[in-house]
């Protein structure tokens, strides 16, 4: 059966948790990664299948895919409609910085240099509603969490890969209900190497000065929601 997913959020290390993930003997992800199933339109047979993928396996399977976090709660409920008992992962990172790694990766793929990019393509991306739709954490849990209980739900810090990459692991493993794993077997397995190392350039000083300034509030109501100090991400 369908017993996790991840949802989120995208450029807050999905891919690396995903590679670490799947190396677990105990967890299975038969459609790979970010399948996107519960994004797109989807009838009654469509379900049936999806669900029918994760019934064939004997481990406990699940799917990762970072758009989930901002699916609307119709789909959130429909989802607990069918698996109720659900695991879920959330991933996130300082939304300043998330933003901006999406803005770089989006330059790319338009074929713009980001040194060169114009600041005006900038200040429109991080305006963008599915930008700030990525980065507005607190309406995710709060959508989640209108079906599914807090106990399903495990919140984890992107700093955590860079810092505590093996503590992150174990407590996900811990979460799904499998086996934890020796650190030092999590590191030989590369829980220290980057997956996707996006390019470091650092924003602009006029648009790190907007994105302070969009997400500061989103930033310290987070903090209360979750009881967290994240007065670190204020000064990014």
């Amino acid at each position: 059966m369908l017993h996790f997913l991840g949802i989120g959020a995208q450029k807050a290390g999905t891919s690396w948790l995903y590679e670490q993930l799947r190396q677990h003997p105990e967890l299975e992800f038969p459609l790979g990664k970010e399948p996107h199933f519960w994004n797109f339109p989807h009838d009654g047979a469509a379900v049936e299948a999806y669900l029918a993928t994760f019934d064939a396996i004997p481990a406990l399977a699940g799917e990762f895919t970072p758009a989930y976090g901002i699916l609307p709660p119709e789909t959130i409920a429909e989802i607990y409609a069918r698996v109720p008992r659900l695991r879920l992962i959330y991933l996130i990172r300082n939304p300043i910085e998330r933003a901006w790694s999406a803005a770089k990766m989006d330059c790319l793929l338009a074929g713009l240099e980001i040194a060169t990019a114009p600041e005006a393509w900038l200040l429109e991306h991080i305006h963008s509603a599915g930008s700030r739709r990525r980065g507005d954490y607190v309406t995710s849990l709060c959508n989640w969490l209108s079906v599914y209980s807090a106990e399903q739900l495990l919140v984890l810090r992107y700093e955590q890969i860079q810092t505590a990459p093996e503590a992150l692991l174990n407590r996900c493993f811990a979460h799904l209900g499998v086996a934890t794993r020796d650190p030092a077997e999590l590191r030989r397995a590369g829980s220290r190497e980057m997956v996707f190392a996006g390019d470091p350039t650092p924003p602009p000083a006029p648009i790190l000065a907007e994105l302070r300034t969009l997400y500061g509030d989103a930033i310290r109501e987070l903090g209360a929601k979750l009881h967290w100090d994240l007065s670190a991400w204020l000064r990014a």
